[in-house]
């Protein structure tokens, strides 16, 4: 099992739920052995996560991979990789150059190029959010340009001086533009321009902007499911879905699957915003485990 973006110990531990605790339950108890682990710096993991890209993650995963190999009571022809959000894009890399995984199931995992899905998903936060509109206008508006001055000067030293110019320079014209609204309020409205700078110029955003799935789905041959909930906000089921479709269209078994009513984490939901999470008593339905178990026993999936 292969986790998304941001540190998680091996039970996939988000807003209270224990996704791949969870999902390892499920499936372990049908007979499927599963792989946990925690991420870097995290549990019983060491080296640097701050550090570290999305290719590094791929790294480690086809360690796990050598370290089932090992073991004489897995069958190393039928290690398949499940991964999660970012690890969608992981376990694409992975399958992309190992000839030892025999499928992937993507659990709203990445099949958007980084640069879209970080337009795509500040979008969808920011229309979800409780604010006036001309704060969405806002927000889209510096959003958009910071990520293509992130995406333009990806390798580029003068990165950090690109993107603090870009935002004075909006800053100046955005002043002007909340003084026309004449609301006769105080301006709440900020925008994190010194988190967003550090996190920018560090090795996994420059990574991740430019990354794109088509490089690697392109040549994965394998068995692939593609799993989204249909109210994901931070990776949009249509998008991503139809980009799996595309980008695998010279593999003969792919199945891309939309669920009704449930989030990132899928999880059923109501607001299905990111605040919603703990609040949510529901665990994942077992339609997913269902779909997830069809698809490593080899069966085709029918609705």
């Amino acid at each position: 099992l292969v986790s998304g973006t941001g540190k998680q110990d091996r039970d996939g531990t988000m807003a209270g739920h224990k996704m791949f605790a969870t999902i390892a339950d499920y499936l372990s108890n049908r007979g499927i052995a599963v792989l946990r682990s925690d991420d870097r710096e995290v549990g019983e993991s060491n080296g640097v996560y701050e550090t570290s890209t999305t290719n590094d993650f791929a790294d480690d995963i086809c360690t796990a991979i050598d370290y089932l190999k090992g073991r004489k009571d897995i069958p190393i022809s039928k290690i398949g990789l499940l991964g999660h959000s970012e690890g969608g894009a992981v376990i694409s890399i992975v399958a992309s150059k190992s000839t030892d995984v025999s499928f992937m199931i993507s659990m709203a995992g990445l099949a958007t190029q980084g640069f879209r899905s970080l337009i795509r998903q500040n979008e969808d936060l920011v229309a979800a959010a409780d604010i006036p509109d001309y704060d969405k206008k806002r927000y889209n508006d510096i959003n958009e340009r910071m990520f293509r001055i992130a995406y333009q000067y990806a390798q580029s030293d003068s990165l950090e001086q690109k993107l603090n110019e870009t935002f004075n320079e909006w800053k100046i014209k955005d002043d002007e533009y909340f003084k026309s609204l004449n609301t006769g309020g105080y301006d709440h409205f900020r925008f994190p321009i010194y988190s967003y700078v550090r996190q920018a110029i560090g090795p996994w955003y420059r990574f991740f902007i430019q990354y794109n799935p088509e490089e690697y789905l392109s040549k994965v041959k394998i068995p692939v499911l593609a799993l989204n909930g249909d109210k994901d906000i931070f990776v949009a089921s249509d998008l991503n879905l139809s980009n799996f479709k595309k980008y695998l269209a010279g593999n003969s078994d792919v199945t891309t699957v939309s669920l009704p009513g449930l989030n990132h984490l899928f999880l059923p939901c109501e607001t299905c915003t990111q605040q919603e999470y703990s609040a949510i008593k529901e665990d994942i339905p077992e339609k997913v485990f269902i779909i997830t178990d069809v698809r490593i026993r080899g069966l085709r999936f029918c609705d």
